[in-house]
């Protein structure tokens, strides 16, 4: 019996080591993060509630936070970075408190680039196509998605046109769980998820967001809580969508999807996961996390192996497999691979 035990413990640890494993960083913040973004292996910064960002240089060893001055109330629930000076964070409505900033010095300033006018907003997510071409997008607005755009670094950013904002499906709304619902890639991709509605949709632009389709997805939908909550690509065609009822962390009915020809269609995953609100694809694996735990994928979302059971809200990878997830109270953790 005890050679049993013992073979089956280590079957346990060899099957954890295959996918890898988290490794717990220290942070002086007790700030919400939901803002996540690794720029490389060094370089990682974080963002969250009580107007925090955090910031790391040398891969996780050291984080240091800070707040935007006069943003304390803000909830920072998305960050998009170019390197360890330049990067920007989006704070979530409604109205006036979503917002748009950015810093050149590694967050010793902040300057205001955008502030809400419409009442009404309720931004959920930021992305960038290159250091000058970016979008933010928002909950709708009179019946639309609201779209902003930017071409040169954010000096500037503009509301598409009307046109060129879809129209949304009663009640259909997106999340701002883990800045991943709004996704760009190479040079005029740009994919965004939602929930709340009868169905839960995959939309994409493959022009800078002048004209968009709409796909359904298999996930659960039909109540305010449930949905897509995040998107990711490997490449232009395959992709993953994860999501369910936050108000169920538990819940495994219809949480995962994947496609392979660039969102058109969304196949659910065999093996249903608990709800998780970030994805990505960490080179050669996809990793995926939410209030209830991780859980990493090496043949494509086919199948899925456990991490953790810790409270995630975010996940983020670098091309070379380098990456970090966040979640409450100042948790963040780096992803250890097992054969590193």
């Amino acid at each position: 019996m005890k050679a049993f035990l013992i073979a089956v413990l280590l079957c346990v640890f060899d099957n954890a080591l295959a996918s890898g494993q988290w490794q717990q960083q220290v942070i002086k913040s007790d700030a919400d993060f939901r803002g996540l973004y690794a720029v490389d292996s060094k370089v990682a910064w974080v963002s969250g509630t009580k107007g925090t960002f955090g910031r790391t240089t040398d891969g996780g060893k050291t984080w240091t936070a800070g707040s935007v001055p006069d943003a304390d109330k803000l909830d920072f629930r998305d960050v998009e970075a170019f390197g360890e000076d330049t990067a920007y964070l989006l704070s979530a409505g409604p109205g006036e408190a979503s917002r748009i900033y950015k810093t050149t010095d590694g967050g010793k300033t902040w300057a205001l680039q955008f502030k809400s006018a419409e009442p009404k907003a309720f931004f959920d997510a930021i992305a960038f196509w290159n250091e000058k071409h970016g979008i933010a997008f928002g909950d709708p607005v009179d019946g639309r998605f609201h779209l902003l755009v930017t071409d040169d670094g954010g000096a500037k950013w503009t509301l598409l046109p009307e046109k060129s904002r879809p129209a949304a499906l009663p009640k259909e709304g997106a999340f701002a769980a883990s800045g991943t619902c709004l996704v760009t890639r190479g040079e005029n991709d740009v994919w965004f998820c939602t929930g709340g509605a009868k169905v839960a949709r995959v939309l994409h632009s493959s022009d800078r967001g002048k004209t968009w389709s709409a796909s359904e997805t298999p996930l659960l939908a039909g109540i305010e809580s449930a949905g897509v909550f995040s998107i990711a690509f490997r490449d232009r065609d395959h992709g993953v969508i994860v999501g369910g009822d936050y108000r169920k962390p538990d819940g495994t009915e219809a949480t995962g999807a994947v496609t392979a020809d660039g969102g058109k269609t969304w196949k659910p995953v065999e093996k249903p996961l608990p709800f998780r609100s970030g994805v990505a694809w960490a080179k050669d694996r996809w990793v995926t996390v939410g209030t209830s735990g991780s859980d990493a994928s090496a043949d494509d979302g086919a199948t899925w192996k456990s991490l953790d059971r810790e409270k995630y809200n975010s996940v983020a990878f670098t091309a070379s497999g380098d990456g970090w997830a966040a979640g409450p109270k100042g948790r963040i953790a780096k992803y250890v691979k097992a054969d590193k």
